[in-house]
């Protein structure tokens, strides 16, 4: 028992080692898709795609799209976060906000590029639900005001099924939805099982095999190259780096690995 136990054991950090191994070599996005494609839109001329990431809370982009926001930044394109929250649940608004600043600054997104809303109806907690419609206006104004070619965000369930993160999906939805003339790429964070979830670099072998599995780059398969860039960009948010969330880094396999479903509108 003891003996299948060790071999067991051994097996499991071979397989981390392995696959967190397969993550730092990878020279490239696994997909192909116009994502890659750092021109902008048609009629514009060459030039850097400008792309807006849209998250719920200080701290979601560390936590989950790290390393979306480290392929972006490393391959030159223009990127905006729009935060939808403070993070006021705890009344710690203004010192999350300024954690969301030096995190960025971690993941080398420049100051000017991050607005965060602080609308009375769009409040941080499990029981405010926010205004899909409200939401839909403050994604189209940055849009507009930017010239966005990508946006990117969370799918319907929001990774961690946060009632706010679920409300982000559905108000880029209704956006989308009443703007179908802008034509904009717009791609949707995967959600998986729990699972899947916790299995840190291992779950690297089905994201390549589900981003070859999508119908004409449909699915993007992003490597972090840096993960230890999520972890420093995480222990910036000081107020929620608590002994959970630092084991969440560790294990989480949004610390090293994105995959993106593009949304079809």
């Amino acid at each position: 028992m003891l003996t299948c136990l060790i071999l067991f054991t051994l097996s499991a950090i071979s397989l981390w080692l392995v696959s967190l191994w397969r993550i730092l070599s990878s020279s490239s996005v696994q997909a192909n898709s116009s994502f890659l494609s750092n021109s902008g839109r048609a009629g514009n001329g060459r030039r850097k795609r400008n792309v807006l990431l849209v998250v719920a809370h200080p701290d979601d982009e560390s936590m989950f799209f790290a390393p979306t926001i480290l392929y972006l930044t490393s391959n030159g394109l223009n990127l905006y976060i729009l935060c939808i929250s403070n993070g006021n649940a705890e009344g710690k608004g203004n010192i999350r906000k300024e954690e969301l600043y030096r995190a960025c600054a971690t993941l080398k997104v420049p100051l000017q590029q991050i607005k965060i809303v602080d609308h009375p109806d769009l409040q941080d907690g499990f029981g405010k639900p926010w205004s899909h419609q409200l939401l839909a206006t403050f994604v189209e104004e940055e849009i507009k005001k930017h010239c966005i070619d990508v946006l990117i965000s969370f799918d319907n369930y929001g990774v961690s099924g946060h009632p706010n993160h679920r409300d982000v999906h559905n108000g880029i939805c209704i956006f989308l939805h009443k703007n179908v003339e802008i034509n904009i790429e717009a791609w949707e964070l995967i959600s998986t099982n729990i699972i899947r979830k916790y299995i840190g670099p291992v779950d690297i072998w089905i994201s390549l095999l589900s981003s070859l599995s999508g119908q004409n780059g449909s699915i993007c398969c992003m490597p972090n190259l840096h993960p230890l860039k999520c972890y420093q960009a995480m222990a910036e948010h000081y107020s929620q780096w608590l002994w959970f969330r630092k084991l969440f880094v560790v294990l989480s396999r949004y610390t090293y690995v994105n995959t993106l479903r593009r949304i079809i509108y």
